[in-house]
C-alpha cells in the first residue's frame, strides 16, 4: 500500500536552526531516503517552499477565489513530504517516526486511493 507522509514543523523554528544543524537534518533526510530506496519502499518526497509561497484556489458558486497563503491558519504549516511503499500501516508509522523533523513538529501517514485505470 502507499502512503504519504505529511511533514508539518514551525517554519519560524525551521529558521532559528543553525546552518550545521540543519545540514545533519538533510543527512538524517538523505540516510532515511537511501535505506527507503534500498528497500523500494522510497517512492517521492520533497521540502516545500516557505509557506508564504502558498497561494490557495477555492470556487464557489462557479467563481474562483485565489488567496495568498495557506488554506487555514496553524500553528505548524506543511513543510514536506514523503510518498512510501509499505505493506502495512505499522510499517508507515515505523517509517514516519524515522523522519528527522518528527521530534519537533508532527508526521501525519495518509494512505493513498488507488484507483484502478
Amino acid at each position: 500500500m502507499q502512503y504519504l507522509l505529511l511533514i508539518y514543523h514551525e517554519e519560524g523554528q525551521w529558521e532559528a536552526v543553525s546552518e550545521p544543524q540543519k545540514q545533519k537534518i538533510y543527512q538524517g533526510f538523505g540516510e532515511l531516503r537511501a535505506d527507503l530506496q534500498k528497500d523500494g519502499k522510497y517512492l517521492g518526497g520533497n521540502q516545500l517552499q516557505p509557506i508564504s509561497t502558498a497561494t490557495t484556489v477555492r470556487i464557489r458558486n462557479g467563481r474562483t477565489a485565489i488567496t495568498d497563503g495557506p488554506f487555514a491558519e496553524t500553528k505548524e504549516q506543511l513543510g514536506g513530504f514523503l510518498m512510501v511503499d509499505a505493506p502495512n500501516l505499522d510499517d508507515a508509522i515505523a517509517i514516519a517516526a524515522r523522519i528527522p523533523l518528527a521530534s519537533t513538529g508532527s508526521i501525519e501517514v495518509r494512505p493513498i486511493v488507488i484507483r484502478p485505470s
